[in-house]
């Protein structure tokens, strides 16, 4: 009988045991979403992922999905949610629903030495380039407001900064946090201007399907908590403190 018990209990457990939790984001954004040397996710979103999986007590699975992916992965039930530095706009809401937002941002530019560009308004300009990444909301901003410029629209983010590197193009409009890292390690090739140039900030959010409310109020009960808590300023101190000293001291809000 003793041996029966078990064995429906371990049954009972299987069958009613969570799914794991499939989280989407595109490993090519350090620090935030990256690889180490053996494949492993980490970074930012991925200690938030972790985070949230503890929380909501479910196995972890991060699918590594090219930007333009993410959202089409989302809907057709390929992940359930999407952490990847996702700023959370309008016209995505009209096909997926956002977190309440966990973090801000503004866009910023990256620049050569070069080009003459001290702001946004000298990218605006007949014979100015400006890289972009396809789908991001630099890329929307520049189609919005640069129609002098001449856009280059890049796939990937290090074909947009090589652009810029080589002086092929005058600007690359990105978050202040890349424009930052950038900089950072090409200082002699770059110049970046963090100061923002829109009018309110961008907020990211955690995406998800609109119809999974539940799993939506999960989520935002768990930012609500931890940006209370410290956990998202533990994982500045982890992955950004040098650069939040850097916007301290340009009076410039971070993320968290």
């Amino acid at each position: 009988m003793k041996q029966l018990l078990i064995a429906l209990l371990t049954t009972a457990s299987f069958l009613f045991a969570a799914p794991p939790l499939k989280v989407g984001m595109e490993l090519a954004y350090p620090p935030f979403e990256m690889s180490q040397t053996d494949g492993t996710p980490s970074g930012v979103s991925v200690d938030f992922a972790k985070a949230l999986a503890k929380e909501l007590g479910r196995e972890l699975v991060i699918e590594n999905i090219a930007w333009d992916g993410l959202i089409p992965s989302l809907r057709t039930g390929k992940v359930d949610l999407i952490i990847s530095s996702m700023t959370i706009t309008e016209e995505r809401k009209k096909s997926i629903a956002f977190s309440v937002p966990y973090a801000q941002s503004n866009l910023a530019i990256l620049t050569h030495p070069k080009a003459g560009v001290q702001g946004i308004e000298d990218l605006n300009q007949k014979g100015k380039r400006v890289a972009v990444k396809k789908g991001t909301t630099g890329h929307i901003y520049a189609a919005a407001n640069l129609p002098s410029a001449q856009l280059l629209v890049f796939d990937r983010e290090n074909a947009a900064i090589l652009e810029v590197i080589q002086q092929k193009a005058d600007g690359f409009l990105y978050d202040q946090l890349t424009i930052y890292r950038n900089w950072d390690r090409h200082q002699e090739a770059t110049v970046a201007l963090l100061k923002p140039f829109q009018e309110t900030p961008e907020y990211w959010g955690v995406a998800l399907r609109q119809s999974d409310t539940e799993l939506k109020a999960q989520v935002d009960t768990f930012i609500t908590k931890a940006k209370k808590d410290g956990t998202f300023d533990a994982f500045s101190r982890t992955h950004l403190s040098k650069a939040r000293e850097t916007f301290d001291g340009l009076g410039i809000p971070f993320f968290f």
